[in-house]
């Protein structure tokens, strides 16, 4: 919704030129001459385990670190940490695909609390680790909500997390500030206790992660961008095309068009975008890259799902391929295991499809009963998610993994004795959401193959094809809470046991609003408030887990809106009026349609709307949705 790099003669490249420079030792002589930045020593560090779903040499590591948090104020730091990630876990794909993350908080106390020039150029220079700054790093040509970092002193910290390169990780800094900023580039960066603060760390991943560009029709605010005057943007998710020559050339998002849109209306063609208000289209009206508080489309979910699965090899592990294999033993290959689905394998031998085995991690090459001379057996690993539909994205490494083994008949295998144990599986030490896929690696002994069997609250669960995942959507949970256990089947000892607790039962929400009108009951009806002018709404979630949970509402079904008080003060209630307020040149809470800036139109919707709202806990369970209605009439004095 509102980009920190507006102002700047630069896009996204040009951001991460600006954050990988670390321009924050720049600024005004009325700011004055800002303290020597602390290095950020090893020895002053913590490298804080957030979340380990794998080593980190084979997963995508999230690295967040902090900075302006002094001694005390690391647990605020911690609070910001748990609020941002409980979000991004609620938007896809980061849903789907968090069993690919590990994250890691790097705690590094700050001799100064605070950030350089927050809020303005006059404010003073902060001697902190990371030296982050808003305005560009105190650039007086620069814009507020442009948060930067030092560069060199972020790499610093994240290198402190052993097994992740600049290959397999995000850095995300956080600033200890309440002011509204942020930046995407090399680095991601945000203000840690701001009401949308939450909301601009996915966006800037988007950026900086996924390479999404901004939707916004404005490069400053207030201010209408006019006319795109370019040719056909590199851009996946925007276009000089129409619909029509999208379908007929086969050009960008015409896989998706006429789709109602994940972030509400209907994929199309959408005028305004890459800062210009006219000559090019975006796929929705509001995305997350247009609007902070939507999800990602499915455009862009798409290039989202191929940059985060991009950083970590579906294959995690094989059979030795490196010398022929005997038809004598068993041949085995791990996977990733998305939360959001099961990945798709297929075996081959000679280029033919081995019936009956698909899905399996494990092929006992003694059932098939081979030929004497040499083969070729082949594992495809597929991820099938609906979010990808081009098949070039599909067919990408990202999402699709071949391991090939030749296998001589007339080698003998020496069985070597490996004990039956688990190897890898899904985190235990907290509740896992009844929607989720739960996973249980083992040892692959050459001589045989193990089998995994679970159970639920001590009753089998029947689970046919791939044992290593068990897809709880399927067992469609009662409410409540569950103990699912897996077990290596012939084993007795802890050591062939898994437990997890499974939190079948979503947060629930209840709103509250100013005084109406009037409220009106009717049968077989929501219940009914009539406002003649604005009106507040507040949204509260209760638990019985712990973890932060993410409330969202929607008016008229046009894409759901993660609530976050207001923006000018996360703890007030969310406001509603006929034209929407305008805040720093954006617009909120025009009842109806939503109007994002000055030139959107005003006209009031008056009628009746419906406005729905649910909660996503920390464990990802999305509770059913709630509605109310709200008719808004002219003021009496217009009637």
């Amino acid at each position: 919704m509102v980009s920190p790099r507006l102002g700047r003669a630069a896009a996204l490249t040009g951001a991460a030129a600006l954050l990988a420079t670390a321009l924050v030792g720049a600024g005004p002589a009325t700011a004055g001459e800002r303290p020597p930045v602390s290095p950020p020593a090893a020895e002053s560090a913590t490298v804080v385990p957030v979340q380990t779903t794998g080593p980190a040499d084979k997963r995508f590591n999230l690295v967040l670190l902090g900075d302006g948090y002094t001694a005390e104020q690391l647990p605020e730091f911690r609070a910001d940490v748990d609020e941002h990630l409980k979000v991004l876990w609620s938007i896809e794909p980061f849903a789907s695909y968090r069993s690919y993350v590990n994250v890691w908080a790097v705690e590094v106390p700050s001799r100064e609390s605070g950030v350089d020039c927050d809020p303005g150029l006059d404010a003073p220079r902060r001697d902190t680790p990371l030296g982050m700054g808003f305005w560009g790093g105190c650039d007086a040509n620069g814009v507020q909500r442009l948060l930067t970092v030092d560069g060199e002193a972020a790499n610093a910290l994240a290198g402190l997390v052993p097994g992740t390169t600049a290959a397999n990780r995000q850095i995300v800094a956080l600033a200890n500030s309440d002011t509204y900023g942020g930046a995407g580039g090399t680095y991601a960066t945000a203000s840690g206790g701001n009401a949308l603060s939450a909301l601009i760390t996915p966006h800037e991943i988007g950026h900086s992660l996924g390479r999404l560009q901004d939707e916004y029709d404005y490069y400053a605010r207030g201010v209408p961008g006019g006319a795109y005057g370019d040719g056909e943007p590199t851009s996946a998710h925007h276009t000089v095309l129409t619909e029509a020559e999208m379908r007929d050339r086969r050009a960008k998002w015409w896989r998706w068009l006429g789709e109602e849109s994940e972030s509400g209306g209907v994929i199309g063609r959408h005028e305004g975008g890459l800062y210009s208000t006219r000559g090019v289209g975006r796929p929705s009206a509001h995305s997350m890259m247009k609007t902070l508080g939507y999800a990602f489309d499915q455009v862009g979910r798409e290039v989202m799902v191929q940059a985060i699965a991009s950083k970590a090899n579906l294959v995690q592990g094989h059979t030795l391929n490196t010398a022929p294999l005997g038809a004598d033993r068993t041949v085995w290959v791990e996977t990733l295991h998305p939360d959001g689905g099961e990945l798709d394998v297929a075996w081959r031998l000679d280029g033919r499809l081995l019936r009956g085995l698909e899905g399996v991690r494990t092929v006992d090459l003694r059932r098939l009963g081979l030929a004497r001379g040499t083969h070729t057996l082949t594992a495809t690993v597929t991820d099938p998610t609906p979010f990808v539909r081009d098949p070039a994205v599909r067919g990408s490494s990202a999402l699709t993994r071949t391991v090939t083994w030749t296998v001589d008949t007339s080698v003998v295998t020496r069985p070597q004795a490996v004990a039956p144990r688990f190897t890898g599986h899904t985190a235990t030490d907290a509740p896992v959401g009844a929607w989720s896929v739960v996973y249980a690696d083992t040892t692959h002994p050459d001589d045989r193959t193990l089998a995994v069997r679970w159970s639920l609250d001590g009753r089998p669960v029947a689970n046919p094809g791939n044992d290593r995942d068990l897809d709880l959507s399927a067992l469609r949970l009662r409410p409540g809470t569950h103990t699912l256990t897996a077990r290596i089947a012939g084993t007795s000892g802890p050591e062939g046991e898994l437990r997890w607790t499974v939190d079948a039962t979503p947060a629930t929400a209840s709103y509250e609003l100013s005084e109406p009108l009037r409220t009106v009951h009717r049968p077989g009806r929501p219940v009914e408030y009539v406002y003649d002018g604005p009106f507040t709404m507040r949204l509260s979630a209760r638990d019985d887990q712990e973890g932060y949970v993410v409330r969202q509402f929607q008016v008229d079904g046009d894409g759901w809106y993660a609530y976050y008080g207001w923006p000018t003060d996360a703890d007030a209630p969310f406001r509603f009026t006929p034209g929407g307020t305008e805040i720093d040149g954006l617009v909120y809470g025009k009842l109806g349609r939503a109007r994002v800036v000055p030139w959107d139109d005003a006209t009031p919707e008056y009628g009746t709307h419906t406005v729905e709202y649910r909660t996503v806990d920390a464990a990802g369970n999305t509770g059913a949705a709630q509605r109310f209605l709200v008719t808004l009439v002219p003021p009496a004095a217009s009637r």
